[in-house]
């Protein structure tokens, strides 16, 4: 096996992945697996994700776990069963991409949608670094935490308050527990996308705010979901082991460079 290779060779180690049946979840996670890893593919609704996820189990290296992402107790459990499953006896990895979004205009922004949002973008962020960071700092063989952030994080972006300032705090708790678990050699990064839409949010972009977003992305595209694996791959292996952490990797087509 050349340097190359050995680099990004993740044969051995688990990958916790919540948020996998989402398009960007279960694509990096295909990433993951396709450079040796495990995969346990947390979901909160396993029929929902059954088809999705079912390249992915075919390759005999993951399997589903159910979890609601916001709840504690349900993390805490799944952190056992996936103790008892994995080949190394532990999440190596911690991939975070569970996410929602509303364009609910500001002042009609109710506590409970805001709640939600909060809950399931930046509370889960924190319960999963709590649940799985700690089970990393006790097996003391350090590890990988990946978020993803957006490029909503700031500057924010225009009708998507809520989703915008829960970004920023998936900024800043990255930032903080990079600091609070380099001791323990475990690396905290967070994934920056730029526009990703799946297909049934594409339907709801209407022309003038694509235009938007294509006059302030120079690559003028969309990005592929695949797009991501390769920032995925390199944050989770060897390539970044050494001193990366803390970093807020952009992969937005250059959407986080422009201005006026």
């Amino acid at each position: 096996m050349g340097i190359t290779s050995e680099l990004f060779d993740l044969t051995g180690r688990t990958a916790v992945v919540i948020g996998a049946g989402s398009t960007l979840g279960s694509v990096m996670a295909e990433a993951l697996i396709g450079h040796g890893a495990h995969a346990a593919l947390i979901v909160r609704d396993p029929e929902k994700a059954e088809e999705k996820l079912a390249p992915l189990l075919a390759t005999g290296r993951a399997a589903v776990f159910r979890a609601d992402a916001v709840a504690k107790t349900d993390l805490q459990r799944v952190a056992d069963e996936i103790k008892a499953w994995s080949p190394s006896g532990r999440g190596d990895i911690l991939l975070h991409t569970a996410g929602t979004n509303s364009a609910t205009p500001f002042f009609d922004i109710a506590e409970d949608e805001f709640d939600r949002i909060m809950d399931v973008n930046a509370k889960s962020v924190m319960l999963a670094c709590q649940v799985f960071g700690q089970a990393m700092i006790e097996d003391g063989r350090g590890g990988s935490i990946i978020t993803v952030s957006s490029v909503s994080s700031g500057p924010p972006l225009s009708r998507v308050f809520t989703y915008s300032a829960s970004k920023h705090a998936v900024n800043g708790m990255t930032q903080y527990l990079a600091r609070e678990f380099a001791p323990h050699g475990i690396r905290v990064n967070a994934i920056v996308p730029g526009f990703f839409p799946a297909v049934q949010n594409r339907a709801i972009l209407s022309p003038e705010r694509i235009d938007s977003i294509m006059g302030h992305t120079p690559m003028k595209r969309f990005g592929d979901p695949k797009e991501l694996q390769g920032a995925a791959v390199w944050l989770a292996s060897e390539a970044a082991s050494g001193f990366v952490t803390g970093a807020l990797v952009r992969v937005d087509g250059g959407f986080g460079a422009m201005t006026i």
